[in-house]
């Protein structure tokens, strides 16, 4: 029996995360209990830690794989053409690749197409099931990738991976002041914002106020109403993480769990919850200003919407105006008149208790993922992104300044 103290106290060895025993992977299971499929993902993911690192996989090899999949899938002969390796994110092996083929649907068709394929271990352990489903809800609601397969199981590639259709369109204008890391702080200038800033106010309000009651998942159910169910998910899950990655005690990090955990919030309305909606996360056609895509769905959820409107509303999501004082949300619009407009537009209040629960929250996730997930996958060697997720660990300090803030105005 694992005591308690290495279910994640203080003096858990290092290695013990590095080689997690079924013992201790159990124990944290029980002390942080999360959705199914979330628990599915933290065990699998730790069960996994001590194998081997990421091995780079060729073009070719990546080719081969597809070629593999869609033998099975299709039905009929088929194409592959002008394969070649995505950048950016922190977080994925992507490959665009076009595909002619005949869709029993449309004929004969030639589709500009992307698999997205998990790392060995990545900075965020998300499920691609969930992905793909809130892609294909939202397929006539915003602009939105069309999923075309899944391989959910790592059957045909070496790890889970979703393959939907290549949009065109950029993250940051091309010419101009580019945002920090992973799109962070972009800056669009006033001419851009003009554009991006009512589609930005108008999909986030159609995320919120969607119909989840008419919506298909499997990957998650509603939160109850009136309880603090969903606070409790969302906080166990960041905590378990936490103390499955970190490297040391952080004081402060004890501190915020202890007030989250005492401040749970009551949940009034289930929304669908993008969980990363902000700038460097939408593509847009610079020539219009016109939004094409939204990505990186990984984290979505049922549950509160103040977790999306406390995480885009962040520092670091912006900047200051040109002038000087002004700060903009995700780079875009004034954050009294992003809240006047958000709620003219979705019909929900901002609630402030709510809001200053995740926004606490968010400083809590956002150090573990830098300071304790990024970290050890670097070390382990089981991304192809180890530079950059080493190099996320500067932001550690920054949000931990927040973090301390927040914490000292609310205790």
């Amino acid at each position: 029996m694992i005591s308690s103290i290495h279910a994640g106290g203080a003096s858990a060895p290092a290695d013990l995360r590095d080689n997690p025993t079924p013992e201790f992977i159990e124990a944290l299971r029980r002390r942080f209990p999360t959705d199914p499929e979330t628990d599915a993902l933290l065990v699998r993911k730790m069960r996994r830690r001590s194998g081997p690192p990421y091995q780079y996989i060729t073009l070719d090899e990546m080719i081969g794989r597809l070629r593999h999949m869609l033998a099975d899938v299709i039905h009929g002969a088929f194409e592959i053409a002008e394969p070649k390796w995505l950048t950016g994110g922190a977080s994925k092996v992507q490959m665009a690749f076009k595909l002619n083929w005949t869709d029993p649907a449309r004929g004969p068709s030639n589709d500009h197409l992307v698999i997205r394929m998990d790392p060995s271990e990545a900075s965020n352990t998300t499920s691609r099931v969930r992905e793909a489903e809130l892609l294909d809800a939202f397929q006539d609601i915003l602009p939105v990738p069309k999923v075309f397969w899944l391989d959910a199981e790592g059957r045909w590639f070496p790890e889970p991976a979703i393959i939907y259709s290549f949009v065109h369109g950029v993250t940051r204008p091309r010419h101009g002041t580019a945002g920090r890391i992973v799109g962070l702080g972009t800056n669009f200038g006033p001419a851009l914002r003009e554009t991006l800033a009512p589609q930005f106010l108008q999909h986030l309000a159609a995320i919120h106020t969607a119909d989840v009651a008419r919506m298909s998942f499997t990957t998650m159910a509603p939160p109850a109403v009136n309880t603090d169910e969903c606070a409790r998910l969302q906080l166990n899950r960041a905590r378990r993480v936490w103390e499955e990655d970190r490297a040391e005690a952080f004081p402060l990090m004890e501190v915020a769990a202890n007030w989250l955990e005492r401040n749970l919030p009551i949940l009034d309305r289930v929304s669908v919850v993008h969980g990363d909606y902000r700038s460097g996360n939408f593509l847009f056609d610079e020539s219009s200003g016109k939004i094409t895509a939204w990505l990186d769905w990984e984290r979505g959820h049922l549950g509160d919407r103040h977790r999306d409107l406390a995480w885009l509303t962040q520092k670091e999501k912006g900047h200051v105006s040109e002038d000087g004082k002004t700060y903009l949300v995700c780079g875009l619009i004034p954050l009294d008149e992003f809240n006047e407009r958000y709620a003219k537009a979705s019909g929900l209040p901002i609630l402030q208790d709510r809001l200053t629960f995740y926004r606490i929250l968010n400083c809590y996730q956002i150090i573990t993922t830098v300071l304790a997930t990024a970290n050890r996958v670097a070390k382990l060697g089981k991304s192809h992104q180890d530079v950059l997720l080493a190099r996320l660990k500067g932001i550690a300090p920054v949000i931990a300044k927040e973090l301390s803030d927040l914490l000292e105005e609310h205790i």
